[in-house]
């Protein structure tokens, strides 16, 4: 069970707060975000999504920049309550349409409403938009989205307090649009986060897809829908074969996931003949199917990492990047980061001629290096040369000192899995009933790391 709720802005300020309990200090939530601002244990730059001040656990998560926090002096699963605040935060953001301060600010009495439904003295009810529908009874005041960053192609797929794919539509699930109408539209979001580590000489050492099929259906009347994959699917592997399958064939250029999960909501009746996916989506956001790949793929970006000694004081570090995607294909907020010396006093960058869109910063802090791009077309070479100057001598080999060098990146309508919606079809209402079909793909760095 938990004692309380709050959601708090990135200068501290408290959004909303319920205490449900009234066994946890009314102050909690100033102690939080004093504790999260100035963490500095275990040599760590960020706070842990859970620890304890005085007896009081402290759960959050960070949604769009804000921080949802829960407490507890019971000792809860942290898993569990995690979920539970990125629920609460899907829940919102359905009947908002927009998750922002200024959202939250306007609507706080339907939000107070929400959380009196999804908890009870602390236990939890229910956190599915669809069933809370009857519940709730307030109305939601829409924010202009027009005040918002511009949803063009590279913004709706961009991180940090910019919109993710699956979370890009900024309309209410509940609320019509003016004038009475709802336009009829389906988003169906494929997002795939990639973990790989390269050697020191480039080859692949370890690789991994965490990936979801995301939906967001607007349609009313609650239709049939089905949605279908590819027809050579493979589920289950063993010594790199398909040990389970469903009649797909396991060859060179299948897709082979190791495991998967669906929402309560579909039904796999046709999926070991044909692979689709027959569901009636609820109102609001939630996962068709979550899965994850193991086999080798292509990797997106490789990464090239040369360190030179220049003297006893000084080293030269050429950090190289190639785009291994198609040429129309652009990666977004791509960022290089690679931990440097802790003797290194001073870095001089070098970019390439003619670069755009790229910054470079030395964090003295933590001696780390970091190369933020923009943008990178598929195809594309970028270099950054770094000059390093040491506080004193080297006294070993400098590239056990340094790296290994990261990558976080994102890939609107690329994913290296293969793994592709064939078509979406609705089951129709009358022959004129055509609604608004949306697919889109994106990959995103998890892990992305090479050693030296």
């Amino acid at each position: 069970m938990i004692s309380q709720f709050f959601v708090l802005s990135q200068r501290g300020d408290s959004i909303v707060f319920r205490d449900y309990r009234g066994d946890v200090p009314k102050g909690s939530a100033e102690v939080f975000f004093r504790k999260v601002k100035f963490w500095k244990e275990d040599g760590g730059e960020e706070a842990p999504p859970v620890f304890n001040v005085d007896g009081v656990n402290y759960f959050h998560v960070k949604v769009v920049g804000l921080l949802f926090v829960a407490t507890s002096r019971t000792n809860l699963s942290p898993s569990l309550v995690l979920e539970l605040l990125q629920r609460i935060a899907r829940v919102i953001k359905d009947y908002l349409g927009v998750l922002n301060e200024d959202s939250l600010r306007k609507n706080f009495v339907l939000v107070y409403e929400l959380l009196d439904e999804v908890i009870d003295f602390g236990y939890v009810q229910t956190t599915s938009t669809e069933i809370l529908k009857s519940y709730i009874f307030n109305e939601p005041i829409m924010v202009d989205a027009g005040r918002l960053p511009p949803l063009g192609p590279a913004a709706m797929f961009m991180q940090g307090t910019k919109r993710m794919p699956g979370t890009a539509i900024t309309k209410s699930v509940v609320a019509n649009e003016p004038g009475g109408r709802k336009r009829e539209e389906i988003f169906v979001d494929i997002i795939e986060k990639i973990s790989i580590t390269f050697s020191s000489s480039g080859y692949i050492l370890t690789s991994e897809i965490d990936g979801t099929i995301q939906m967001k259906s607007y349609l009313t009347g609650n239709p049939e829908i089905r949605l279908a994959l590819n027809e050579d699917l493979s589920i289950g592997r063993a010594g790199g074969r398909s040990v389970y399958d469903y009649g797909g064939s396991a060859g060179s250029g299948a897709v082979i996931l190791d495991d998967c999960n669906f929402h309560e909501s579909v039904h796999l009746d046709s999926f070991d003949v044909d692979r689709t996916l027959t569901l009636v989506p609820p109102d609001g956001e939630f996962p068709v199917m979550n899965y994850r790949i193991t086999q080798e793929f292509k990797p997106p970006f490789r990464i090239n990492t040369l360190i030179e000694e220049a003297g006893s004081l000084k080293a030269e570090v050429i950090l190289k990047i190639r785009a291994e995607f198609p040429s129309d294909i652009t990666a977004n907020t791509i960022l290089v980061q690679m931990p440097l010396p802790t003797y290194t006093s001073r870095v001089s960058f070098e970019l390439e001629p003619g670069a755009v869109g790229q910054t470079t910063d030395f964090k003295e802090s933590n001696k780390r290096l970091e190369w933020s791009l923009k943008k990178v077309l598929g195809g594309s070479d970028h270099t950054l040369r770094a000059k390093l100057t040491f506080s004193q001598e080297s006294h070993g080999n400098i590239t056990k000192e340094a790296g290994p060098v990261s990558m976080t990146f994102t890939i609107p309508m690329y994913n290296p899995s293969r793994l592709q919606v064939k078509y979406l079809q609705i089951a129709k209402k009358s022959k004129a009933y055509n609604p608004y079909r949306w697919v889109r793909y994106v990959t995103q760095a998890n892990s992305y790391v090479a050693r030296i």
